[in-house]
C-alpha cells in the first residue's frame, strides 16, 4: 500500500533528525492516513485520506 493520500497526493517527506549535540541523521515523516468509505456515482469506495482532507470536508464519508 502506497502511503499517499488519494485526494491530495500528500506523501512521505524527508529531512533530518537533529540531536541535542547537533548530530544529524536522516528520517522520514509520513502523513496521518485513515481508510474512509466514500460514495461516488452510487458505488462505495474505500480510499486512503489524510486527516486534513477529512477535516476540511474534501471527502464526504458514507
Amino acid at each position: 500500500m502506497a502511503r499517499t493520500c488519494d485526494i491530495c497526493n500528500k506523501g512521505k517527506m524527508s529531512g533530518n533528525t537533529v540531536s541535542h549535540s547537533n548530530r544529524k541523521g536522516r528520517r522520514a515523516w509520513t502523513p496521518n492516513l485513515k481508510k474512509v468509505k466514500m460514495e461516488s456515482d452510487g458505488v462505495v469506495k474505500t480510499l486512503n485520506a489524510c486527516t486534513r482532507c477529512i477535516r476540511t470536508g474534501k471527502i464526504k464519508s458514507s
